[in-house]
């Protein structure tokens, strides 16, 4: 018998689809009834996973093949699976989207399907639909072979006759529908502009799940459900996404500092370290005996207010800075500068250890892939190491210190180059997130 616990894919031909609320009321469904759940996303996503989280009470792992050598990805689906006796994986975007790379390397949630063998639950919106969604649930079947369709749940069935006529057409083609949901406008989760609210900021979250549980198990078959998952074959390596930067890391983590990977915490702690959190939003300063301060990304811009009077934070990151290196990436990039101007045009002073200020009130979004080339030696790699991961913001830049080296050189998935971030002294920034050394 296998020891690896049994794993499924949800994913969908296009966003918007609803995957997010069938895994998750999935993810709970199955823990009220007593299984272990284990989480896994499909790509860079900070916010989806913690949702996962609250709904099974495990960690979720971040799955992403552009991004992760394929050994990397094996690793931490077993780990996702640890004493548990299912994994839900949450897709991203299409089934089939990623960007130009090799095959298996295109950070699509059919190259990760593939990389363990998960066979993949398809969430079809057949809105304005009856028997076309056949057609689509056929070109997803066949599109790509690696990839096994194992079941189907319809979301916005308008009625009883609506379910058969697209049940028939799809179930027709050898392919089991175990759900219907009706649509549903009751039971939501709150958006802002880098997707949900994070877990973290919904008081009644709780409440939330249970009720979107109780709906997903109302119109959904759980057992067959669970028969379709299948064990991993996917072969696993080292757990060492990223060098150890330090021994003692502090890492910022409250309400405006969230966005971290479980995987990276996860490798610097088997490699030895020890990690601590501190809050700015406390006004905390990073413990004095820190090797190295780590600013994660977040919403710095929703609480610049609170930031801006943070005296001992600054304080003592000041303090820090001037004998340890002291990192910031996205929304910690943006705090380590001069300023930020928020929406409303409001200006809030920061940390001042980079020449650079940030403006919310000119809104660019930045979305997509990035790899990095280290422009000198940093604790995150030697000079030239190459780390991949992605950049996700609105912010734009409204001054840069043209005399401060760029942190790195990076390029799209689609080759254009350019200048990241900023070096001072043993401070540095950028909006780049990085997931995982390259190799």
């Amino acid at each position: 018998m296998d020891a690896r616990p049994p794993g499924l894919i949800i994913a969908a031909p296009r966003s918007g689809s609803g995957k997010t609320l069938l895994t998750l009321g999935l993810m709970r469904g199955f823990r009220s009834a007593g299984l272990a759940v284990g989480g896994a996303k499909c790509g860079p996503d900070y916010i989806d996973p913690a949702f996962h989280a609250a709904a099974t009470g495990n960690s979720s792992y971040n799955l992403d093949s552009w991004a992760m050598p394929p050994a990397l990805i094996g690793a931490l689906g077993q780990a996702a699976g640890e004493a548990c006796d299912l994994i839900l994986c949450e897709g991203l975007m299409g089934l089939f989207d990623g960007v130009p790379e090799a095959p298996g390397r295109t950070g699509s949630t059919a190259d990760t399907a593939a990389a363990l063998s998960w066979p993949v639950l398809l969430v079809i919106d057949v809105g304005g639909q009856s028997q076309t969604a056949a057609a689509l649930v056929l070109g997803c079947a066949s599109f790509d072979r690696r990839v096994k369709i194992a079941g189907v749940v319809l979301n916005r069935v308008a009625s009883a006759r609506h379910d058969r006529l697209v049940r028939q057409s799809i179930e027709a083609l050898g392919i089991p529908v175990v759900g219907a949901l009706p649509r549903m406008e009751k039971i939501s989760l709150p958006e802002r502009h880098l997707g949900l609210v994070q877990a973290r900021e919904i008081t009644d979250l709780d409440k939330r799940l249970d009720e979107l549980a109780d709906f997903v198990c109302q119109h959904v078959d759980k057992a067959a459900v669970k028969s379709l998952a299948r064990p991993s074959k996917g072969t696993a390596g080292p757990m060492a996404a990223m060098p150890l930067p330090a021994r003692r890391i502090a890492i910022a983590r409250d309400d405006a500092f969230s966005f971290i990977y479980p995987h990276l915490l996860g490798s610097w702690r088997r490699a030895g370290a020890k990690v601590s959190f501190f809050s700015p939003l406390a006004n905390e300063p990073p413990p004095e005996d820190s090797d190295f301060v780590w600013l994660p990304g977040g919403y710095p811009e929703l609480h610049a207010k609170r930031l801006s009077e943070a005296g001992q934070f600054f304080d003592g990151l000041r303090r820090l800075a001037r004998q340890r290196p002291v990192h910031g990436e996205c929304g910690g990039y943006m705090v380590l500068g001069e300023r930020i101007i928020d929406a409303a045009g409001e200006t809030y002073p920061m940390a001042r250890l980079l020449g650079v200020s940030f403006s919310f009130a000119k809104r660019k979004l930045q979305l997509g892939y990035r790899e990095a080339r280290l422009t000198v030696s940093h604790p995150l790699g030697e000079a030239d190491a190459i780390l991949r991961g992605h950049e996700f913001h609105y912010a734009t830049i409204e001054k840069n210190d043209p005399n401060e080296q760029p942190f790195a050189l990076v390029h799209d998935a689609h080759g254009e180059v350019q200048a990241s971030g900023s070096r001072r002294g043993n401070v540095s920034g950028s909006f780049f997130h990085f997931i995982a050394g390259l190799s």
